[in-house]
């Protein structure tokens, strides 16, 4: 891939079997994103158009989904974005395995993004696995909020670690009573490491992302599987709870 602009290409590229169809996996990334990213758009033809003012090159389901941002506006810290996702059958098409390559040029900074980047990509890959391992064959309704600025401190992730009141000690895998908006959540620690937490419940993926090392604020997603999910609400509530915590 050449430059665009002035920068230092990246490469990112990662892969791993799901317990999910080809299919299944396909439409996870084209229709199903608000259950582990966020709502995505993409016009099913090669030319047409994709997520963040980008075009699809490549559009053949369920195989190889591609598509390329050449607008540095749209994606911040880069004057070019491609990802590319090859899906191949396994166990007969009852599994699927997933090659994942993001690549661009960084403006600038190139370590840092890099490490952002990398570190962000396993989280919502972890996620996407989530979703189609315990979730795939349910809608979901998509909630994002950012923190106030105070919770781009250096200890902001570690007191918002305490907040929902998560042991120290607890790892992946364990089930935990976590505090929240409203009611206490019964969940499973999903993923956990110094910037990221996952908890999954039975009707919810939590996600809480801890942007403090790039300049940015702690952020929340909640991809909601249950029968009354309200997005708008859900958001009202963390950003209340986000502002408390930092107020």
């Amino acid at each position: 891939m050449s430059g665009a602009g002035t920068g230092k290409e990246f490469e990112i590229a990662r892969e791993f079997e799901v317990d999910a169809s080809p299919a299944e996996v396909w439409d996870a990334l084209t229709t199903g994103a608000a259950g582990w990213l966020r709502p995505l758009r993409y016009e099913p033809r090669e030319g047409g158009a994709a997520p963040s003012g980008g075009t699809v090159t490549r559009w053949d389901p369920p195989h190889r989904l591609t598509a390329r941002v050449e607008d540095p506006d749209r994606v911040p810290g880069q004057t070019l974005s491609q990802v590319d996702h090859t899906i191949e059958p396994r166990n007969g098409g009852r599994r699927a395995w997933v090659r994942y390559v993001r690549s661009g040029v960084f403006a600038d900074h190139w370590d840092a993004q890099y490490d952002a980047v990398a570190q962000y990509t396993d989280f919502r890959l972890h996620t996407l696995c989530e979703y189609l391992t315990y979730f795939k064959d349910r809608t979901a309704v998509h909630s994002a909020v950012s923190g106030p600025s105070a919770s781009a401190a250096p200890d902001a992730f570690r007191r918002l670690g305490r907040a929902l009141a998560l042991p120290d000690d607890a790892t992946e895998g364990a089930r935990v009573r976590v505090r929240a908006p409203g009611e206490p959540l019964d969940a499973v620690i999903d993923f956990r490491s110094r910037h990221f937490i996952g908890l999954r419940t039975d009707d919810t993926l939590h996600r809480f992302f801890g942007h403090h090392r790039f300049g940015a604020p702690v952020a929340v997603s909640v991809h909601d599987f249950g029968a009354h999910a309200d997005g708008k609400h859900t958001e009202l509530a963390w950003q209340d709870w986000l502002d408390h915590l930092y107020g």
